[in-house]
C-alpha cells in the first residue's frame, strides 16, 4: 500500500459519476445516490491496507484456509453536514464501524471553521478514523476536524473527499502530514467566497435540497 500523502482516485467508474456530480442539472435524488456510491468506491481503496489473518472455516465440499479482516476497528467521522451524504456508502461496506459526528460551519467574513457539535465513539483512540467531506475547499473544516479527533488520542487517521482545491490540500497536508488523504478529483482553485472552481456547488444544498 502506498503511503503517499495524497492519493487520486482515477477509476474510470469514479471519474464518471464525479462528472455527474458536478453537472448542474443532476437534481437532489440522483446527486445524494451519487455521492454515497462514490463514498462506496473510495471506501475500497482507502481500506485496501487493512490487515487480515488466516483462518480455517468449512464449505459445503471440504475444509479451507481463507482470510478474514484480522479484527481492526473503524470509525467513520462525517463533518457535518455535507460528509452525513457519504456515511451509507461506507457502511454499506464496512457495516461495523462506528460513527461519530462533528460539526463545523464556516464564518463567510474570516472562511474559518467554526465547531458547533462534537460526538465522538468513546473508544476513538482504540480505532483507525476514516474522516469523511465530499469538498476539500479551504482545508479548515477537515484540519480542523482532524485536530479535535488527535485531542482524543486517535492515531491512525484518514480523509476522504470528492473534490479537492489546490490551496485545502496544502492546508491539510502542511497541518497532518500523517495523514493520508483520498480524493477523486483536484480542481483550480477556490473563488472569493471559498468555493472550488470548477467544483460541484454547495455539496450540502445539493445532498439536502437546501439553499
Amino acid at each position: 500500500m502506498s503511503k503517499e500523502p495524497m492519493i487520486l482516485i482515477n477509476h474510470p467508474l469514479v471519474q464518471h459519476k464525479v462528472a455527474l456530480l458536478r453537472d448542474v442539472n443532476t437534481g437532489t435524488k440522483e446527486f445524494k445516490e451519487i455521492v454515497s456510491e462514490l463514498a462506496t468506491l473510495m471506501c475500497y481503496e482507502a481500506t485496501r491496507d487493512l490487515p487480515t489473518e488466516e483462518v480455517e472455516i468449512e464449505t459445503p465440499l471440504a475444509t479451507a484456509k481463507v482470510h478474514m479482516l484480522a479484527g481492526r476497528k473503524l470509525a467513520f467521522v462525517p463533518i457535518l453536514r455535507a460528509g452525513l451524504g457519504m456515511v451509507d456508502g461506507m457502511l454499506a461496506l464496512v457495516p461495523a464501524a462506528r460513527v461519530g459526528h462533528i460539526g463545523l460551519y464556516r464564518d463567510p467574513e474570516t472562511l474559518q471553521p467554526v465547531e458547533y457539535y462534537c460526538k465522538l465513539p468513546s473508544d476513538i483512540a482504540e480505532r483507525d478514523v476514516i474522516v469523511l467531506d465530499p469538498m476539500l475547499a479551504t482545508g479548515g473544516s477537515a484540519s480542523d476536524a482532524i485536530t479535535l479527533i488527535k485531542k482524543r488520542g486517535a492515531k491512525t487517521i484518514k480523509f476522504i473527499g470528492i473534490i479537492a482545491a489546490p490551496e485545502g490540500l496544502e492546508r491539510l497536508q502542511k497541518n497532518h502530514p500523517d495523514v493520508q488523504i483520498y480524493v477523486a478529483a483536484l480542481d483550480d482553485c477556490l473563488n472569493d467566497h471559498g468555493y472550488i472552481v470548477p467544483g460541484l456547488g454547495d455539496a450540502g444544498d445539493r445532498i439536502f435540497g437546501t439553499k
